[in-house]
């Protein structure tokens, strides 16, 4: 019984220093992330609406529009944090409100019918043929962030001599490489950084109908040679369960409501436009992201993998996802946008093509973003035949991962919202003075100028 005792408040203290790291994170981004947001809201008129208005009304407003309006996200993933960690009954997988059901699959829904009604149809089937987008971000997702996750895991397993470093993680990290982008907070994160939301929603579904046939055999494939990874070696070869739950879900909340958005805007283009203007939609999206990271923590908070993990394990995992996610984007960047000695001749500039800023941006969120509502079911799945607690570990890396890309994305929106309008600003102050030197010449004979 004393060691039971022992062992439950180990893992009560595992639990709460966990909360702490990920509260703190949240605390440092709502403190960092105004600074970078100054920059993206100059524009805003600090001017008091009336004459009566008193400059203490004037503050108020624009301390409201600079560091708590926009930052709406960022307090509502906070807020959640807080609740899964007092009640994680609540929210987590089987809980009382049956998040499963009522959260993933309707949160989920309303985030792709929301995508439906705000995407033009032009937009996305334009984006459903650009095959070179789809090339990259697949490309990215199954070959380039694998390769370079195994090469982590190997040098951290090999330079790790006193396995201090859990094994089950190490082998969680490998099955999160080869996991498809996640479904719902790419689209949502996209459109706030004011990126191409139609290439995200294009690619998200082109992942995860390709992801439950391509992950299984590739996690297996990559993972170390080692002895300590002998019990993932043979994943169970019955998945239909799997590819069921997982396809159902997909087509009853991501198709069905794309779908059905879309019918709404090709039927009533102008009254959806407005609804969407009117009643911010798009924020919408971002409340049911707040309340998908909320089931997120509660399932973290709430399952028993951490009786068994070390701090030092923990901490790693914590750190590692936040340098993982950030190199991955690095990588992501790299490819979209390549330096220009790659592409400054014409061969150069075929092979290294660079894409709009807006693509790039989705391509940014897309690629090295991973989903945990194929990932947890097809771990299970796979490994059905191992023990409960060493499928709960290594599920850590999987459910840590996906909650701590939110962030890490949240922080990211405000740099590349701010790089895109500067992007924008070149090229317009660019086209202008090359009309200004055509115009001294000629009095633009050939209509080009309205032709813009």
């Amino acid at each position: 019984m004393r060691i039971m005792g022992r062992q439950r408040i180990d893992s009560l203290k595992h639990t709460r220093f966990l909360s702490y790291l990920l509260m703190l994170m949240v605390a440092l981004l709502a403190v960092i992330e105004p600074y970078f947001a100054l920059s993206g809201f100059r524009h805003i008129s600090w001017r008091p609406r009336s004459a009566g208005a008193s400059n203490n009304d004037e503050y108020l407003s624009g301390i409201g529009k600079i560091f708590i309006f926009p930052q709406y996200l960022l307090i509502g993933i906070g807020l959640s944090c807080l609740l899964a960690y007092l009640f994680p009954n609540v929210a987590k997988h089987g809980g009382i409100i049956r998040a499963e059901y009522l959260i993933l699959y309707a949160a989920v829904a309303i985030i792709f019918l929301i995508s439906g009604l705000s995407i033009a149809k032009e937009k996305l089937l334009q984006q459903m043929l650009n095959y070179r987008v789809h090339v990259l971000v697949q490309g990215i997702s199954f070959l380039v962030v694998p390769a370079t996750t195994i090469a982590f895991v190997h040098l951290i397993y090999t330079t790790d001599q006193s396995h201090r470093i859990d094994e089950a993680v190490l082998a969680g990290y490998i099955l999160v490489a080869c996991l498809p982008t996640t479904i719902s907070s790419n689209v949502v994160m996209t459109r706030e950084a004011g990126g191409d939301d139609a290439v995200a929603l294009v690619e998200v579904l082109v992942a995860n109908i390709l992801g439950p046939f391509i992950t299984p055999g590739w996690t297996v494939t990559l993972l170390p040679k080692a002895a300590e990874f002998d019990p993932w070696r043979d994943a169970d070869s019955d998945l239909g369960s799997m590819y069921r739950q997982v396809f159902q879900a997909l087509g009853v909340s991501v198709l069905i409501p794309l779908i059905l958005g879309q019918a709404a805007r090709w039927t009533w283009p102008r009254q959806v436009e407005h609804i969407v203007q009117k009643f911010y939609l798009s924020k919408v999206s971002g409340c049911c992201l707040i309340l998908l990271t909320w089931a997120s923590f509660s399932t973290c908070f709430a399952t028993q993998a951490l009786e068994s993990m070390s701090k030092e394990t923990i901490v790693f995992a914590v750190f590692f996802n936040i340098g993982l996610y950030l190199f991955l984007t690095g990588i992501c960047f790299f490819f979209c946008r390549p330096p220009k000695f790659l592409t400054s001749n014409r061969f150069g500039g075929r092979v290294f093509p660079r894409l709009a800023p807006a693509e790039t941006i989705a391509v940014c969120f897309c690629g090295a973003a991973k989903t945990t509502g194929l990932g947890i079911p097809m771990l299970y799945a796979m490994y059905k035949s191992n023990d409960v607690s060493l499928n709960a570990r290594m599920s850590v890396p999987v459910i840590l991962y996906t909650i701590e890309q939110i962030f890490c994305a949240r922080f990211l929106i405000q740099p590349f919202r701010s790089w895109s309008r500067k992007s924008h600003g070149k090229g317009a102050s660019g086209s202008e003075s090359v009309e200004l030197e055509c115009d001294s010449v000629v009095t633009d004979p050939l209509n080009v100028g309205n032709g813009k």
